[in-house]
């Protein structure tokens, strides 16, 4: 066993034991979420940021964000999105930006008038302060760290760090869940989405956060675990992170987590040569049996529920009007109040007090587009453009991120089903902009790199 399989798999049992930890004294959760900040940001200006450290410790926050909101870790909802943008400004300070990104300075410029429309509002039951914070930590968000990343230069066994250090924390949310609910036969009884299974949390959020470790442990499995004791541990992990985003009964984060599966075995079949084009057919075959066998045990363990969740039926069999649990209604008024006001928006915050008087109570935004268009209007036009073109023409120029797609969708999917309430979209977002290249002797199957 060489070093860095040594390291991973020692990085695996110790957030198994922070896992532990937590469950049996909760308190801990807060430290745990103080010390990643605190040494998160000594380690950084240790290393003078030299090999983008900025990127590592930002990734293991993202990963863990659901993990401390479910474990009460959290100082405040927005905790993680402004430490990793903290820690992007640093980046700044200790490496500078590129002079190309002009593109995102304009996107910021384009979230003022949103701004500045909600200060000016008349509605004395609107708390303008928390209403700008709450829907702009996570565009700052975004383009703070799109700010950094642009045409950043990584190594690929940088770019793999960074995509074991979103994982990681994800096993600690898997074996946070497994203690929580041991179960999941006892506590499925419906159709809708189940918060017992979720570790008492939000199920959306914590099957978007699993739905991504899915993909980490699919990519380390067949692409990076040089031994077969690597190949059958991340096998392990990606089985174990399959099933429990299934039986949260919440689709969105499991169908993202999936099509990330399908696009990188694609980019993989289309970069390879012909028999690393064979290889990756008997993968995709292989692949295939194994998410079929994972969901024929999710069929059993919630005694069929699941594919009537689905075939979006209710537990009688009977198929729902609704098809997005409510999100149409949502994503409805916000298409009215983009047409009441097309050129400045409601301004940030106030489709939430709209729909208060529309739909009778207060809902936040699920959808980030239709959110965009309400709230900010044809600036809201202006920075979807910006988001959805600028990574596309990025990779038309450089194609070596084999993860760019993978990356790309996920942040496309999880903004329609779950806004931008946790970093991860924001983060993952600006990892598409990374010009990613290759030592001579580095190639994508190598394995964990011993950075970490």
């Amino acid at each position: 066993m060489n070093k860095s399989e040594i390291n991973y798999i020692n990085l695996i049992f110790l957030h198994v034991g922070i896992a532990f930890a937590i469950f049996f004294i909760p308190f801990l959760s807060k430290i745990y979420a103080l010390l990643i900040a605190v040494l998160g940001g000594y380690y950084i200006i240790s290393k003078n940021n030299q090999n983008n450290e900025v990127l590592y410790v930002s990734a293991y926050l993202v990963g863990a964000e659901v993990f401390l909101r479910m474990t009460g870790g959290n100082l405040n909802n927005e905790y993680v999105k402004t430490v990793v943008s903290l820690l992007m400004l640093l980046g700044f300070v200790l490496s500078g930006f590129s002079k190309n990104s002009i593109v995102y300075w304009f996107y910021f410029l384009f979230l003022i008038p949103g701004m500045l429309v909600t200060m000016s509002s008349q509605d004395l039951d609107l708390e303008i302060r928390k209403a700008i914070t709450f829907n702009i930590s996570g565009p700052v968000c975004l383009g703070l760290s799109a700010l950094y990343c642009y045409q950043r230069r990584v190594s690929f066994s940088q770019l793999q760090n960074i995509v074991v250090l979103l994982g990681l924390p994800v096993v600690a949310t898997l074996v946070y869940l497994l203690l929580y609910n041991p179960s999941v036969r006892e506590v499925v009884t419906g159709t809708q989405s189940n918060f017992a299974t979720s570790g008492g949390y939000g199920p959306n959020q914590v099957a978007t956060v699993l739905g991504l470790g899915m993909f980490v442990f699919f990519a380390q499995m067949f692409f990076m675990s040089k031994s077969k004791r690597m190949l059958l541990l991340n096998g392990f992990l990606f089985v174990v992170a399959a099933y429990r985003a299934i039986v949260t009964f919440s689709r969105g984060g499991v169908i993202t987590g999936f099509a990330m599966i399908v696009l990188l075995l694609l980019a993989a079949y289309l970069f390879s040569n012909s028999s690393g084009k064979r290889k990756v057919q008997w993968i995709m075959i292989f692949s295939s049996l194994l998410a079929l066998g994972i969901w024929s045990y999710s069929v059993v363990q919630t005694s069929g529920l699941i594919t009537k969740r689905y075939a979006n039926q209710n537990a009688a069999g009977r198929v729902k009007a609704d098809r997005l649990g409510g999100r149409e209604q949502i994503m409805g008024t916000e298409i009215a109040l983009f047409q009441e006001n097309p050129l400045l928006g409601a301004g940030i915050g106030m489709g939430k007090s709209y729909r208060e008087q529309m739909l009778g109570q207060e809902v936040a935004s699920h959808n980030e587009i239709t959110r965009l268009l309400a709230e900010h209007g044809l600036f809201g036009v202006l920075m979807l453009l910006i988001l959805v073109l600028t990574p596309l023409m990025l990779f038309l120029v450089q194609y070596q991120n084999i993860y760019f797609f993978p990356f790309y969708v996920f942040w496309l999917l999880t903004i329609n089903h779950a806004a931008m309430r946790i970093a991860a979209p924001a983060f993952v977002y600006a990892l598409t902009l990374l010009t990613v290249h290759f030592s001579a002797t580095e190639m994508p199957k190598e394995g964990v790199s011993t950075e970490i």
